[in-house]
């Protein structure tokens, strides 16, 4: 009979690589989302045109290219990445462009009235922005965030195809030194849904909190 700790070890390992990865992922998505997002609101053209021809090439474009160009293309031009390093910017750069339009959703959900008081205080657009727009455009984020920080975890499957050794490859590897599909793929379905029930409940954390003293403020 197979021993299948060793095997089953194997997975666990190749589980922290895929919270490593969604962890480092979604930090840059989030980034990204906001930088391209607000880029979109921008009162200068060349902005707005900058974060909308990102976000439509990044949505408009397999990952799986996108991230086959990371990895194989960018050596070409100089810029050589770890497997992690690649998967990490592929998946952050590809999620957040799908991010940067609920960034920008949400801003334009603030009610006008909101922008008018800040002007009638004399605030600046930056300072509207940070103080009074977006502490009430977050809340309305956060769930969509929550199903792109899924997305991306789920993503992170693709990986394998540049070897790198996260749940999804370990499962690969154990299905070819066993013989057995099985019991690999679904400790890794199960793997993949308790860590989407963990994101899933990180964020009605993270709403509940954002949320306090919000109560009849926005419009």
């Amino acid at each position: 009979m197979t021993d299948w700790s060793g095997y089953i070890g194997l997975i666990l390992q190749g589980a922290l690589v895929t919270v490593q990865l969604t962890l480092m992922g979604s930090a840059l998505a989030v980034v990204v989302a906001f930088a391209a997002g607000l880029g979109r609101v921008s009162r200068y053209m060349a902005v707005r045109a900058a974060a909308t021809a990102y976000i439509e090439f990044f949505r408009g474009t397999s990952i799986f290219v996108q991230l086959f160009w990371v990895y194989f293309v960018l050596p070409f031009a100089g810029l050589t990445l770890s497997p992690l390093q690649a998967g990490v910017l592929a998946l952050g750069l590809n999620v957040g462009a799908y991010g940067a339009e609920v960034v920008r959703g949400a801003v334009r959900a603030i009610g006008r009235e909101q922008r008018e008081a800040c002007i009638a205080l004399n605030l600046t657009r930056a300072q509207a922005m940070r103080h009074v727009i977006l502490p009430q455009a977050l809340p309305l984020m956060l769930p969509t965030f929550g199903n792109n920080a899924i997305e991306l975890l789920k993503a992170t499957a693709i990986v394998s195809l540049i070897s790198l050794s996260d749940m999804t490859f370990q499962a690969q590897v154990v299905r070819a030194q066993t013989g057995s599909t099985l019991i690999p793929f679904a400790t890794i379905l199960v793997l993949y849904f308790l860590m989407a029930l963990a994101i899933s409940g990180a964020m009605r954390w993270l709403e509940r909190r954002v949320t306090r003293g919000l109560d009849g403020v926005r419009t």
